[in-house]
């Protein structure tokens, strides 16, 4: 009896080596994605949080001094003949413009996508592979190119005003260009798809014997669609506003182009501060700002997925 008491101990000394083991064998095959996330990723983020603390140098880059003026200059100035300190409405106005071209272009996204990824969803399985290609052709595309694709549409010589122009509604082509509107249009056109495909994605999983029970019950088509549809595809569509929402923005090619220089963004803005204002501190203040402005999109949607989850069990 004396000797069967080691056993278990024996045991269990050997299932911890094995999951030492086992976890030693996890950690050296995730080290590559690791070393690549740390060297890529979060050690280029260190490196402009720093940057955002020290002095601008003369002609571009840092003096190696700590200071808090690119954080200051983020929403105030200081002016320079009588070190007035005052509102930075021209950065302001840039934050603004970014945000609410973001939250128009996502409401526009919605607003095309959501009826888009019904009728997808109830046609039948050969013919939905077919417009999902259709939807994802644009993706094969470089951004620049259907940026500029876009700007063919609307410029003064455009299809647009060549067709309004022809129709006689107008005397003059309409100027579309280098506005807010053609910002918006670029970034709906370019975004579009990311709110289609999480639609789908959602609107594929319904059961749609519910429809059928809604109008069973004389309920009408809006009734239908905001007490039954809308609350299954509420997920698809939190996920393809965020998807929308962010990269609108920080969007730099779509404002550069669309908008002239003139109806600049937060991604403009940053890569002007590290060009031709040569004050990278701010940029990277800047950078930051944008990041966080993300990160609480990105809370946004993890709270309410997080809710929705727990409400469909």
């Amino acid at each position: 009896m004396a000797d069967a008491k080691p056993a278990p101990n024996f045991a269990a000394r050997a299932a911890a080596a094995a999951d030492r083991r086992d976890t030693r064998g996890r950690w050296l095959l995730s080290a590559p994605a690791l070393l690549i996330l740390l060297f890529a990723a979060i050690g280029p983020l260190i490196i402009v949080v720093i940057y955002s603390f020290l002095k601008k140098g003369g002609y571009g880059g840092v003096e190696w001094e700590f200071s808090t003026d690119a954080w200051t200059s983020v929403v105030f100035q200081k002016d320079i003949f009588t070190d007035e300190i005052t509102i930075a409405d021209a950065h302001l106005l840039i934050f603004w413009r970014s945000v609410k071209l973001s939250f128009l272009t996502t409401v526009m996204a919605l607003a095309f996508g959501f009826p888009t990824a019904y009728f997808i969803a109830t046609r039948n399985e050969k013919s939905r592979d077919l417009w999902l290609f259709l939807i994802t052709i644009p993706f094969w595309t470089n951004l620049l190119i259907r940026t500029f694709a876009v700007m063919e549409v609307i410029r003064n010589e455009g299809i647009v005003n060549s067709i309004l122009l022809g129709l006689g509604l107008v005397d003059a082509p309409v100027q579309i260009m280098f506005t807010d509107f053609a910002v918006m249009m670029g970034l709906l056109y370019v975004y579009l798809p990311l709110m289609v495909l999480p639609l789908y994605a959602s609107m594929e999983r319904i059961d749609f014997r519910l429809v059928e029970a809604g109008y069973d019950l004389y309920a009408t088509r809006w009734h239908v669609l905001r007490r039954v549809i809308f609350p299954l595809v509420k997920p698809g569509v939190i996920a393809g506003s965020i998807l929308v929402f962010i990269p609108s923005l920080g969007a730099y090619v779509t404002p550069r182009v669309l908008g002239g220089g003139r109806n600049l963004m937060l991604g403009n803005l940053i890569e002007m501060q590290f060009g031709q204002g040569r004050n990278w501190p701010l940029g990277a203040a800047l950078s930051i700002t944008l990041m966080a402005i993300v990160m609480v999109a990105l809370l946004f949607y993890v709270k309410n997925a997080s809710k929705t989850g727990a409400r469909h069990g």
